[in-house]
């Protein structure tokens, strides 16, 4: 069977930065022939600046701006030679002295992205490991995840979880000589820290783990000589750790710097970093800037900086306190975020400060989930009180107009982010003039309109649901146990406006990632069978496909009623605490995919979907004379031929060896196509097919003369429900792939179920997800499917994505 191609991340990446840059919070330029760094002017207005991350004000200090003048003047605007074969003539002083700070030998890098691309290849052996904190900054994952072509193993934990990174060190350590587990030290989102003591506590225990550490955001505001977060828990650097600091950001200047006690490594490091060996280096104007900034911070002046830094952090947090406003993390830290929950809530608050004087920072997807999104705010020795005083008023004044306008409230807010929600007495958002209607088994659903509605779309007409429900409950596998909910929203007239429903189950969360993914997780599930497994409530089910939503676009409540359903579904989340929500099987739309991003959705890729519509079958011969050339050409040499291979039966009723035989050839199938990875289903699922009147088998029995011991064999099995002759649903194929290829078995199921619909007189045939290509050669149309994801957090998205090497 065809291969699913994989979802590409960028692509969600830069569906999400184009919608911030169309609602204008992102690739703004600013504007003016002057720069204080209190101000930054904007579309032609001057904002109080509260985006930036040079917290101590260094980059406007006169001192460094004379250095880098002068160095200009003596040594010209770059030094254009490799630092291997010389170095600058300042770059020996700029060594010396940011080493003194660490006490430790220093290497002086472009860039941290460079320098750990530079600096993980080589610090890290082709026996050793590594483990990421999955909120570490992307240019370490992405320096680390070169190493896969070395085969060097590479793994990842949930933020911060110590334990977890306990049991990984412990599985690593019988088959690696070092662990290296990587994270910030100050995390750039939230501004929240590494538990430094709790890892070194396990540096303690596993002698195996090496730290590496990007404490960029730690730098200069706090730490002795301004080394930062990470050095001032550890007050000396041990041999079994690697830090990066910065020369840009708080330090004023521009380059990263790694600190290296390991005298080994640190020789290593320095012979041969790739980029740091071949790349350019500083120019002169940065190096003699960032001179002037290591001379105060080897004085005294660094800790009247850092001082007054801390009291505007103090007074901010004091003045937050004061306010109802989701702050995420309460620290020490110049980094603040403020939740907003939506993208669109982000937007228009932004918008908002904006509009008062306020420039401030948006955090989106990737950097946070989508359903996390949420203002970030930097305090910075620019920033006077009586500004940071009047953004919180300005804060508190519109962060309740942004939640009533994008139709949401801060209690929402705050569970989205797992924060103590507020008491009683928030506003009930209005509902908008519709009636929600919400049961948890179709017998309670009116048959006739939810039929009429969605029936025709494939199998989970009414019956079809009847059948669902009956397969998917009372069993003993937990994966084999179904929660069905369904929804119908009417207007005023009582007309309806949308109708679907969802299902509450576990799926494999490398469900849709490439098979290369899937195939590492289930040597995993060997020995840990829900390994990477995740509660899902999903939009339809993982049985069925097709369109699993109606919504009826030419109302003009048709946005309201989805929002409803959205309402619907947060509070579904908060009772049973899925892991993400999955809305699934759309066509591309701009409107929709919008309307979902605004509302915190991602949007990925599915297989692509095939159907044939407005079937007419008179007889073989008239079917193949409208396919196209290319498929006529298919037909007679990968179908017509092998057609007296077999005896082709429909079956209504199996026998208990028939029911057992089909449920063999489907769990094949499904333990083949890794692509689409999902638990199987429940044994008993053939049984009840068969005792069901919508259900019937297109059965190829293998003729004798063609198998291996001379006698018939059930080699093919199609599991097709026919919907009352509106369509034909070819659900689920079994094969047995000992003899698939050899007599085009996928073929000819594919061909006979096309031959089956036509003599039923169905109109359609929805042959769903998965071997476009092979459908698509017997005349369906293929459609391009998308899903909407709302994830828990980013932790599955990234490991998945750094298990195929991508994103």
């Amino acid at each position: 069977m065809a291969k699913i191609a994989p979802n590409n991340f960028l692509d969600t990446v830069h569906e999400v930065f184009t919608d911030a840059t169309r609602q204008g919070v992102l690739h703004l330029y600013a504007e003016g022939d002057s720069f204080t760094g209190r101000r930054i002017r904007i579309n032609k207005r001057d904002l109080f600046h509260f985006g930036t991350t040079g917290y101590l004000g260094l980059e406007q200090d006169e001192r460094l701006k004379r250095a880098a003048v002068e160095a200009i003047q003596k040594y010209g605007t770059q030094f254009p030679l490799s630092k291997t074969y010389v170095s600058h003539p300042l770059y020996r002083g700029l060594e010396e002295r940011v080493s003194r700070m660490y006490g430790q030998p220093v290497i002086i890098t472009k860039n941290s992205t460079l320098g750990h691309i530079g600096v993980i290849p080589s610090a890290v052996s082709d026996r050793d490991a590594i483990i990421l904190d999955h909120q570490v900054h992307w240019s370490v994952q992405s320096a680390a995840r070169m190493l896969k072509t070395r085969s060097v193993p590479i793994d990842m934990i949930r933020h911060n979880d110590l334990e977890m990174l306990e049991d990984k060190i412990r599985k690593l350590s019988s088959r690696h000589k070092r662990i290296w587990y990587m994270a910030d030290g100050v995390f750039s989102m939230y501004g929240d820290v590494s538990p430094v003591a709790g890892i070194m506590a396990l540096c303690n225990k596993y002698p195996q783990l090496y730290l590496y550490f990007d404490d960029v955001h730690g730098m200069s505001w706090i730490g002795e000589n301004g080394t930062g977060y990470v050095m001032d828990q550890l007050k000396e650097l041990p041999e079994n750790v690697l830090l990066f600091g910065t020369l840009s950001k708080t330090f004023g200047a521009s380059g990263s710097v790694l600190v290296c006690s390991n005298r080994r490594m640190y020789e290593k490091i320095k012979t041969f970093g790739g980029p740091l060996t071949f790349s350019a280096q500083l120019e002169p104007a940065s190096v003699g800037a960032a001179i002037a900034s290591a001379d105060i911070h080897l004085g005294p002046e660094i800790y009247v900086l850092q001082s007054n830094l801390l009291d505007r952090i103090e007074y901010f947090n004091k003045l937050l306190a004061r306010t109802d406003l989701p702050l995420v993390e309460r620290n020490g830290s110049p980094v603040f975020y403020i939740g907003t929950g939506m993208p669109v809530t982000g937007y228009n608050f932004v918008n908002r400060l904006m509009g008062e004087g306020y420039f401030v920072n948006l955090g989106i997807f990737p950097a946070v989930p989508v359903k996390n999104t949420g203002v970030r705010i930097t305090i910075s020795c620019h920033n006077e009180k009586a500004e940071i005083k009047s953004l919180v008023e300005a804060m508190q004044h519109h962060y309740s107009k942004a939640l009533e306008a994008t139709g949401t409230t801060s209690n929402k807010v705050r569970q989205a982010f797992k924060l103590p929600v507020q008491g009683a007495g928030e506003k009930v958002l209005p509902a908008e003039g519709l009636t929600v209607h919400h049961w948890e088994t179709i017998s309670e659903v009116p048959g006739r309109e939810w039929d009429s509605l969605l029936g025709a779309n494939g199998a989970f007409d009414r019956a079809g649901m009847e059948f669902l429900e009956a397969v998917f409950s009372g069993n003993e596998k937990k994966e084999e146990n179904w929660g069905f909910h369904y929804f119908i929203i009417r207007d005023l007239m009582d007309r309806p406006v949308l109708a679907t429903f969802f299902t509450y189950a576990l799926w494999k969360e490398d469900m849709l990632a490439p098979e290369a993914v899937s195939k590492k997780m289930e040597e995993a599930r060997l020995h840990r069978p829900y390994h990477m497994t995740t509660y899902v409530l999903g939009m339809g089910s993982l049985f069925t496909e097709g369109n699993h939503l109606f919504l009826d676009r030419s109302h003009s409540q048709w946005q309201g009623a989805l929002r409803q359903l959205l309402r619907e579904l947060e509070g579904l989340e908060q009772r049973l605490v899925p892991g993400m929500i999955v809305l699934r099987d759309f066509e591309r739309d701009e409107k929709l995919e919008e309307f979902f991003h605004n509302h915190g959705f991602v949007q990925v890729a599915m297989p692509d979907s095939g159907r044939i519509g407005n079937l007419i079958w008179g007889d073989e011969r008239s079917y193949v004379s409208r396919l196209s050339a290319r498929s006529r050409s298919h037909f007679r040499k990968d179908i017509e031929p092998f057609q007296l291979h077999f005896h082709v039966q429909v079956l209504n009723k199996l026998d208990k060896y028939r029911a057992e035989r089909f449920f063999e050839l489907y769990d094949e199938v499904r333990s083949y196509n890794l692509g689409l990875n999902t638990f199987p289903f429940p044994k008993k699922i053939v049984a009840h097919m068969s005792d069901h009147p919508g259900w019937e088998f297109i059965v190829l029995t293998l003729k004798g003369e063609h198998t291996d011991d001379g006698k018939d064999l059930i080699v093919g099995a199609m599991f097709c429900y026919s919907n009352r002759g509106k369509g034909y649903v070819p659900a689920f194929v079994g094969m047995d792939y000992r003899y698939a290829h050899g007599h085009q078995v996928y073929r000819q199921l594919l061909y006979q179920t096309v031959k089956r619909a036509g003599e039923l007189g169905s109109i359609s045939i929805e042959f769903g997800l998965t071997a476009a290509f092979e459908k698509k050669k017997i005349g369906a149309e293929i459609t391009p499917k998308l899903a909407y994801i709302q994830a828990r957090d980013n932790y599955s998205m990234e490991l998945l994505g750094m298990m195929e090497g991508g994103g």
